[in-house]
């Protein structure tokens, strides 16, 4: 029986990491793939998403570790590693990568697919668009040896590093793009060699729970999929909405992501209850003021003892 990719990937552990992960295996879906780069990446916006998944080579990296084999064409692919250790350059680990063949003009794509829960400096420490840059050199400079040998410059790869920024505020869906150009400052040489080698491109979505829909067709997809509805809903939007074909591993992932979700938020509650218990014995309310105010007696207890423990 074919088809056992998709439905998987929408049970469920319980903690951030998890969800994270699964967000990437999620993402790494070719259906999905295909329908970023189709809509985010220009070269392949004229490609069928049919066409583009077929275009999406044998292996797609996953994460920090190897990936097991593929389980349908239409899911993922055979995987090696995201690690990318270059001597004197230190070593980086990569959400996702893979390359894309175009079709038509022969091109092979390397690209980088990067989930970002914020793009914001303040929270980061530094400014989004620089790790960007240094994800597009990277894997630039890695492709000597592998894609190019001594001096044939004129094989590199074209790079693109797409990031999906999920904090953004109701106005803020949008796709920027970061590329690397060339002017003329002083006399009227003209050139015409494409220097478009290397592309960041940044998607950004929002992340409210009553949006309006998004004009942009990437962008609501993706918002629909990280979206607090639930898996059923979730599965019957891509299907209807989007025409994606409910596979194992995506529907298995869709209901992973949707519980780990739920899992997150009630821990979240149950830590702000906590908090709110230690700060009011350490204010010297007594245990039945406390009680009264609607916590019980095992979350006091609980509260109680790690206050202790601080």
């Amino acid at each position: 029986m074919a088809d056992t990719n998709l439905a998987q990937a929408v049970e469920a552990a319980d903690d951030s990491s998890s969800y994270d992960t699964n967000v990437k295996f999620l993402l790494a879906d070719k259906q999905i793939l295909a329908r970023i780069l189709k809509y985010a990446v220009q070269e392949f916006k004229d490609m069928t998403v049919r066409d583009i998944m077929d275009s999406i080579g044998d292996a797609v990296d996953v994460g920090e570790k190897p990936l097991d084999a593929g389980l349908s064409n239409l899911g993922r692919v055979n995987a090696s590693s995201t690690e990318d250790n270059i001597p004197g350059e230190g070593k980086i680990f990569f959400d996702i990568r893979f390359a894309a063949y175009h079709k038509e003009t022969e091109m092979k794509f390397l690209i980088n697919l990067e989930a970002q829960k914020s793009s914001d400096s303040g929270k980061l420490g530094y400014h989004l668009e620089n790790r960007i840059i240094f994800y597009l050199a990277r894997m630039i400079s890695a492709q000597k040896q592998t894609e190019f040998y001594h001096s044939d410059y004129d094989n590199l790869k074209k790079v693109r590093s797409i990031w999906i920024c999920m904090d953004n505020r109701e106005d803020g869906d949008s796709i920027e793009e970061i590329g690397l150009g060339r002017n003329t400052v002083f006399g009227n040489k003209a050139n015409p060699y494409d220097v478009d080698l290397m592309r960041g491109i940044i998607i950004n979505i929002r992340n409210g729970n009553n949006i309006k829909d998004s004009k942009n067709t990437l962008i609501s997809m993706l918002e629909k999929l990280f979206s607090r509805t639930s898996a059923d809903e979730k599965k019957r939007m891509l299907t209807e909405q989007y025409g994606m074909i409910m596979t194992a591993e995506l529907e298995g992932r869709i209901q992973t992501m949707c519980n780990l979700s739920e899992n997150i938020k009630d821990q979240s509650i149950k830590t702000e209850r906590l908090n709110a218990i230690e700060r009011m014995i350490s204010a010297g309310f007594s245990k039945e003021q406390i009680i009264s105010c609607g916590y019980t007696q095992d979350e006091f207890a609980e509260a109680e003892s790690l206050l202790c423990a601080h």
